[in-house]
């Protein structure tokens, strides 16, 4: 009798996987990288990168790893105006969440170089834990491109359960001094 209603419960189950197939063929990857697209005639500004890194580090330092998949995926709010958040350790570099590449979590980015060869980062550790946050200019892929473009990130650290967490999002198609001019 048990080994009847286990077969009608597997044959359930892989109906319902077959019905919900073409769900479940989107990876996060391709529903943040749509969202990303379908949000990028939105230019984003200095003021509302800081904003959701603030927001993303906030929820971070209340949640810890448990708040990464708000992160991720076409229903996302740290999905916006054609850019997102990532998240990295500041302890030991490896990448911890990023909605774009999933295939960098879990590797150790700090041996990363832009373009110019800048260690990106490092960089981005550097001024999380230095200062608390910052921006840091770099060269780095468009979502859905391969070719890498001027990008400027702000970057904060939050901290969970004795873990430092490196929250960061950032803007193309501005400069450094661009940004540090507006926000004077």
């Amino acid at each position: 009798m048990l080994k009847s209603h286990l077969r009608i419960a597997l044959a359930l189950f892989v109906a319902v996987l077959l019905n919900a197939s073409p769900l479940l063929a989107m990876s996060v990857d391709e529903g943040s990288v749509q969202k990303a697209r379908e949000t990028a005639s939105v230019k984003p500004t200095p003021e509302m990168v800081m904003q959701k890194v603030n927001e993303g580090a906030a929820l971070i330092a209340k949640e810890g790893p448990a708040a990464f998949a708000k992160f991720k995926g076409y229903d996302s709010p740290f999905i916006y105006a054609g850019t997102y958040i990532w998240i990295h350790s500041g302890d030991d570099g490896t990448m911890l969440m990023h909605p774009m590449k999933p295939k960098l979590e879990g590797r150790n980015v700090l041996p990363l170089k832009d373009k110019k060869g800048k260690l990106l980062f490092v960089e981005f550790n550097r001024v999380a834990l230095e200062k608390g946050s910052g921006w840091v200019d770099y060269w780095w892929p468009k979502p859905g491109q391969k070719q890498p473009s001027q990008k400027v990130s702000y970057v904060k650290l939050a901290e969970f359960g004795g873990k430092k967490y490196v929250v960061g999002s950032g803007v193309y198609d501005i400069t450094l001094a661009e940004i540090q001019t507006a926000m004077k």
